[in-house]
């Protein structure tokens, strides 16, 4: 095989870049997800997206400084393996590519949902194999198609959200009457101020919002397939979650002052919801082709992301040797089969539970992504200890080490916060189990042999 083949393609553009990770980022959280934690907690919601876009920001800091550190580095489970050893690398790449086969389940479960808008005797199940399907085909394509392809797909979720702002700041500014009354800012604290479900209500909106975020971190993955990273990765990372928050904040603010926030239904999602209220019928059915493009896109990125994290494991050792061939277009064919076969369950879980399993899989994703982000932050850690008395390059994480510290903090909080919701609690405490399972796993595989010499 030649050397070109072995090697991933280094063909993504910067605009490939921007777009991939903030489509990564923008999907159900958005789209769905928050329809449930407005329900949950009112306006003080835009609070809980402005304190977790902040650590978010905080943490793609963290990881910039690895990735700049050494661009020969195709992912940063490569980092964990240089300064935290073979061991949490393993945990870290089987848990990172676990986290984002949770994604695409969740989002091939909000396609299922989005098609009944059109088709509500249609089973859940159907389309969702249907796109499946179409998505693994999509990225078995040349990366640099792929890029395009999801640029595209990021592009309209972004004007989607601009167009839905715009629209909402007209109505504010003219008191657009609807059946709920007159559009206005006053909505957003005139139904039972800015925390209506107190403290508890707001601090148990933190599973979902910080689900919203998951996936920021896919700059990490695309790096190793990225023309000129020491331009593009700097530019992403500053740039991207700042427009993250925006976009969070900017369509929330404006949705609950179009339709008070007691008038949503949780199961719903609130774009189609607020432009079918206000009677704009065929508004609301571009509204739902735009969040079903969105839910295409983010995981179309976790099809693109299982991919490469299971080739990182293979060429670690950690998985079978397969998963390390590519394709004439150098794309890791046998572990994007692999990866989709597993999303496949989500499938027929749809088929038995269609109900719950939204709430179940992002809940797990949830969790074990704080697993993940802790990891970067300590490895980070790790990586500024081992420079001390060095030169280094420019991009620094700010306020090193209490930054770090805070995100620990954070990220104990949401896992708190986890277990304390009922609903939460059950996917809280399977993750441990997972854990436990990786760890024996490791055990068999490389220290039994070890012992027993």
């Amino acid at each position: 095989m030649e050397q070109s083949q072995q090697e991933l393609s280094r063909s993504l553009k910067n605009r490939h870049v921007q777009l991939i990770s903030i489509g990564g980022a923008i999907g159900t959280g958005l789209f769905l997800g928050s329809g449930k934690s407005i329900q949950q907690t009112g306006p003080s919601i835009l609070l809980a997206y402005m304190i977790t876009g902040g650590i978010c920001f905080l943490i793609m800091r963290a990881l910039g400084e690895l990735l700049l550190s050494n661009t020969e580095n195709h992912s940063f489970l490569d980092f964990v393996a240089e300064y935290l050893g073979k061991k949490w690398a393993f945990l870290t790449g089987w848990t990172y590519w676990f986290c984002w086969i949770a994604i695409a389940m969740a989002d091939l479960t909000a396609m299922g949902l989005y098609v009944g808008y059109w088709f509500p005797n249609l089973p859940q199940w159907l389309p969702e194999i249907c796109a499946l399907v179409i998505l693994v085909a999509l990225n078995l394509i040349a990366v640099s198609l792929f890029g395009e392809l999801e640029f595209w797909f990021a592009l309209i979720k972004v004007v989607a959200i601009v167009a839905l702002i715009a629209i909402g700041a007209y109505m504010i500014i003219t008191h657009y009457p609807t059946s709920a009354g007159p559009v206005k800012i006053a909505n957003l604290w005139s139904h039972g101020g800015w925390f209506p479900k107190g403290a508890k209500g707001f601090l148990l909106s933190f599973q979902m919002v910080t689900f919203a975020f998951v996936g920021i971190e896919l700059v990490g993955l695309v790096a190793g397939e990225t023309k000129d990273p020491e331009k593009v990765l700097p530019e992403a990372i500053n740039n991207i979650p700042i427009r993250i928050i925006l976009f969070y904040l900017g369509s929330l603010f404006v949705i609950m002052a179009i339709y008070p926030w007691d008038s949503l239904v949780a199961s719903e999602s609130p774009f189609v919801e607020v432009f079918s209220e206000v009677g704009i019928t065929a508004a609301a059915t571009i509204i739902n082709l735009v969040v079903l493009s969105a839910a295409a896109s983010a995981c179309n990125s976790a099809i693109y992301s299982t991919g490469r994290m299971m080739r990182s494991l293979a060429q670690e050792g950690s998985a079978p040797k397969p998963f390390i061939k590519l394709t004439k277009h150098q794309v890791p064919a046998n572990a994007i089969f692999f990866s989709a076969l597993v999303i496949f369950s989500a499938v027929v879980l749809n088929f038995f539970m269609p109900s719950q399993v939204f709430t179940i899989i992002t809940s797990i994703a949830t969790t074990c992504f704080l697993f993940i982000w802790g990891i970067l932050t300590y490895t980070h850690m790790k990586y500024r200890r081992s420079m001390r008395g060095k030169q280094s390059h420019g991009f620094k994480m700010p306020f090193y080490p209490l930054s770090n510290l805070l995100i620990f903090a954070f990220l104990l909080f949401v896992a708190g916060v986890l277990l304390w919701s009922p609903e939460t609690r059950l996917a809280a405490l399977f993750t441990p189990v997972w854990f436990l399972v990786l760890r024996f796993i490791y055990f068999l595989k490389y220290e039994k042999g070890q012992a027993t010499r």
